[in-house]
């Protein structure tokens, strides 16, 4: 009887022991990186200007998408919704004003990324872009996610002037 009580002692303990253990890091919160990974929507893209003014770059509703590749690639793209179609029909041949609200109501650009941890920053290397000024650049974006939301700070807006707020959400998988 005495070795029976012993032994459920030692089986509590030994449950006790793992219950209290630390647990494993996989079921522990992924890393940065792998939160980052998949396709973003963006609800917001706003400067906060010197005046102490607030706009919305792409609109109070922009039509935009930031993806992760898990590879380490990124595309991007975003534009303001509403924009008038060219009344040729073609994109080569389009009015000056065409051809300006295009620029003016559109970025994307893409290529690879890497994640520091520590820093929570990501590094996007662009390799192309609608903006030709940032092709062959890096940025270095802080950035937080809490949830299904992204948000970041892009310091070298192709618009110049004051660093641009950005607000994602993550996009639902699509079966």
């Amino acid at each position: 009887m005495q070795c029976i009580k012993q032994s459920r002692r030692a089986v509590v303990l030994a449950l006790a022991s793992l219950l209290a253990a630390p647990l494993p890091v996989s079921s522990q919160q992924p890393s940065l990186k792998a939160q980052l990974i998949g396709a973003w929507g963006f609800v917001v893209t706003a400067v906060n200007r010197q005046d102490g003014t607030r706009a919305d770059v792409f609109g109070p509703t922009p039509n935009g998408v930031l993806m992760f590749h898990p590879d380490g690639y990124f595309v991007l793209f975003n534009s303001r919704p509403g924009r008038a179609k060219y009344a040729s029909g073609n994109r080569l041949k389009g009015t000056p004003e065409e051809f300006k609200e295009t620029v003016l109501g559109t970025i994307a650009y893409f290529g690879s990324y890497t994640v520091d941890e520590a820093k929570k920053v990501f590094v996007l290397n662009i390799k192309g872009s609608t903006f030709p000024d940032y092709e062959g650049t890096e940025q270095v974006r802080t950035f937080a996610i809490v949830g299904d939301e992204l948000r970041s700070i892009n310091p070298n807006p192709s618009q110049g002037g004051s660093p641009l707020d950005l607000v994602l959400k993550r996009l639902p998988k699509i079966d």
